[in-house]
């Protein structure tokens, strides 16, 4: 199954006899916070117009629990977890789309959550809200209450041990702006660098400028000169495990099965007693 659907594809599947269930997942990293000002409301965004029926998600609240030791954004109680899925009219047997604001790292972030909780059928709007042509509505919905039951996968989760590991044993992938995985800025954590071992691979090299992806054979060939090679295990890492659940999804759309550290460098950077590199070199 693709990961990705088109707007037109899923302005077809809305007509449909199974239509997904719409999931809106507005979300921005800014330095608002920062400076004092209020943060980004992406459900202000979304009661602004959004796809007809489309449930808003909460990323901070609802795919993740509060920032501490795990990072920034670590995994929420699944119980909660679950429960907004159902709020949101999510049922094992129904297909679900999500959307965001275009930049796509918290719809990435949104399927990956489903998919690894074992939802058998999730796709992101390639190209978000700015792709769709279709009426937008500000009314918002009351959808039937869904039956998802979250029940998480073996796989596709890394900790911090096993991210250093895998930097040593298979490709691990920094999907970080460069001159963060240099070291050469360091914006949101206490420290700058990168895990040993780690492979630059920042995520807006993933798509075009209108925030769609690019074709998977380009995204395969791509991934081959950051050394992914047939059967490499690969990992991927960003700040807080949003950015890079979006090149978990780029990996996806390229055929190529991947692992996720949702602590990232919020959680591996927050210890001192964990090596930091820094410089163009992975080591």
């Amino acid at each position: 199954m693709n990961a990705i659907i088109s707007a037109s594809d899923l302005a077809n599947d809305l007509t449909g006899a199974n239509p997904p269930v719409l999931l809106d997942v507005r979300w921005q990293l800014t330095a608002a916070k920062a400076a004092g000002e209020p943060p980004y409301d992406g459900r202000a965004d979304y009661e602004t117009g959004h796809l007809p029926g489309a449930v808003y998600v909460d990323l901070d609240r609802e795919l993740a629990s509060a920032p501490g030791e795990g990072g920034r954004h670590p995994l929420p109680d699944l119980a909660h977890f679950g429960a907004a899925m159902r709020r949101a009219g999510v049922s094992s047997g129904t297909p679900v789309v999500v959307y965001d604001g275009g930049q796509g790292w918290a719809a990435a972030r949104a399927w990956w959550m489903l998919r690894w909780t074992g939802h058998p059928d999730v796709r992101v709007l390639d190209g978000g809200l700015p792709a769709w042509e279709g009426p937008l509505e500000k009314s918002v919905p009351t959808p039937a209450e869904g039956d998802f039951v979250p029940e998480p996968g073996a796989s596709c989760l890394l900790d911090a041990e096993a991210a250093a590991e895998l930097a040593r044993s298979g490709v691990l992938l920094d999907a970080r702006a460069g001159e963060r995985y240099r070291g050469e800025v360091e914006p949101i954590d206490p420290v700058a660098g990168h895990i040993p071992g780690a492979v630059s691979a920042p995520t807006t090299e993933n798509v075009r400028a209108d925030g769609r992806y690019l074709p998977a054979q380009e995204l395969r060939e791509r991934f081959k000169g950051l050394g992914v090679s047939e059967g490499s295990r690969v990992g991927v890492y960003c700040g807080s495990g949003v950015s890079a659940a979006h090149e978990v999804l780029a990996l996806a759309v390229a055929g190529i099965p991947a692992e996720l550290y949702v602590g990232s460098w919020s959680e591996w950077s927050s210890d001192p007693d964990r090596p930091v590199a820094v410089g163009p070199d992975p080591q």
